[in-house]
């Protein structure tokens, strides 16, 4: 099968000439690489679209990498359904492709008695989302869970199920198995306007007009602005910034779970965190704000958060910090998904996908097939996806470097290139060659970790540039 991904140019047609698509998914995020995933087990044409250079480079790229569990969420809602339904078909694909998942558990953390009132609560909640496993610890067996906890810790609510995962490689497992099954991947695709009739939808994008049966607008941040091109007023986004910090992998061994805080009318608050690269994570912050690029980060964002973390674990705010980043999460005012589907115009609204769309990404992309097909499309028999392996990037399973037989079977992955993260030749020349290839240094970054760790490319960003250089075509 020849595999179509493009990101330069007028819009390809499809290889019979046929320039209709069956089903188009705007948004190539983990939401949207996730449906477009789901689509390409049936027999249809199908498009993904994307206004950036890369899949999951929006939301997806910046978040606490958080497989829940679904404990905490609004019982009955539809969201609290597809997490707990995502989790436990993420952690199988995951164990399946190769996904690095950690199950480090998490803490509640108390820190007064009105917090340590609250956990029955919680524990009564997370029962009520079928979650059976959490239970109340008090101080002394905190304290020697997590010894180098912060001074007047009362107790905490132990939900021993929640897991890291690596968030750069979901989608693009997600991305690589759709396009290797036939899917049209159209990156710096961006959508302008849309036109609708009783045959379907005429997209105009910055490359040029495509035509789609049906709709799926996975877009985020901007599913708003889509959805308003439909004629639509339903729901506005409203871009949450969440500020963290990176700390060094010498910090490891300071944390041993995700130390959560007891939620409060502000919000889920600050967490610390392990990752599955080895480091801990500070964040983030929730600034609500308007504009929808704003990712920088700030001096007063960051001196809340080493405020915070100086109370939950003092000794991080010594180790050495890696990095800083700054996410933006989508944000409706509602407390659950905005997902609705629309049958007179064969059209399926995805949004309001908050921060536990990562362990929903799976489940959501089982309801919208559903959705679609009550919209009219016909789907088809569907068939089993082509097995898929994906590169580790997980510190806790085996990488190339360390691996005597791969490298005698192939000296490039035993060459070096970052030290920092231990990347080798081998794995970069792989990214750079993978079905889903990067555009940018940051693309293969995500891809490989190469320049993400201490130095932040200063010893290594020349010989990675070359050859990103040298591959590009």
């Amino acid at each position: 099968m020849t595999l179509t991904l493009t990101t330069t140019g007028p819009l390809p047609p499809g290889p019979d000439g046929e320039d209709t698509y069956d089903v188009t998914v705007i948004g190539a995020g983990v939401v949207g690489t996730a449906i477009a995933r789901e689509l390409a087990r049936h027999p249809l044409r199908t498009a993904l679209i994307d206004a950036a250079d890369d899949i999951g480079s929006g939301t997806s790229k910046a978040n606490t990498a958080i497989l829940h569990t679904g404990f905490d969420a609004v019982p009955g809602s539809l969201e609290a359904r597809l997490v707990r339904e995502g989790r436990d078909l993420l952690a199988d694909y995951a164990a399946l492709t190769g996904i690095p998942v950690e199950r480090v558990g998490a803490l509640l953390v108390a820190w007064d008695e009105d917090e340590l009132a609250v956990l029955p609560r919680l524990r009564d909640k997370a029962v009520r989302n079928g979650y059976h496993a959490s239970r109340v610890i008090g101080a002394d067996e905190l304290r020697a869970r997590e010894p180098r906890l912060g001074p007047g810790a009362l107790g905490a609510l132990e939900v021993p199920d929640e897991s890291i995962i690596c968030p750069w490689t979901t989608p693009l497992a997600f991305a690589t198995q759709a396009v290797r099954a036939g899917v049209h991947l159209h990156l710096n695709c961006r959508v302008r306007d849309i036109g609708s009739d009783t045959g379907g939808h005429t997209l105009t994008t910055s490359r040029g007009p495509l035509r789609t049966r049906f709709l799926v607008n996975a877009a985020g941040l901007y599913a708003d602005e889509i959805d308003r091109l439909l004629g639509h007023d339903v729901f506005t986004v409203t871009p949450r910034r969440g500020q963290l910090i990176v700390f060094d992998k010498l910090a490891r061994e300071l944390v041993g779970h995700i130390l959560l805080p007891v939620p409060g009318p502000a919000g889920k608050g600050v967490l610390v965190a392990p990752t599955v690269f080895g480091n801990v994570l500070l964040g983030p912050t929730a600034e609500e704000l308007d504009d929808k690029t704003a990712t920088g980060s700030t001096a007063d964002g960051l001196h809340l958060l080493r405020e915070k973390g100086r109370r939950i674990v003092p000794d991080l705010l010594d180790e050495e910090v890696t990095a800083v980043y700054a996410g933006l999460r989508a944000a409706t005012g509602q407390e659950d998904y905005r997902i609705q589907e629309y049958p007179g115009r064969r059209y399926v609204a995805v949004g309001g996908i908050r921060s536990t769309g990562l362990t929903a990404s799976m489940a959501i992309g089982r309801h919208v097939m559903e959705l679609l097909a009550a919209t009219g499309l016909g789907l088809g028999r569907p068939r089993e996806l082509p097995p898929l392996t994906m590169p580790n990037l997980g510190e806790a399973f085996p990488r190339p470097y360390r691996s005597a037989g791969l490298i005698a079977g192939d000296p490039a992955y035993g060459t070096l290139v970052c030290h920092c993260e231990q990347v080798t030749l081998g794995e970069i020349r792989d990214a750079l060659a993978s079905t889903v290839p990067p555009h940018s240094l940051d693309g293969l970054r995500r891809r490989t970790r190469a320049r993400g760790g201490r130095c932040q490319g200063f010893y290594c960003g020349a010989a990675v540039r070359a050859l990103f250089e040298e591959a590009r075509p």
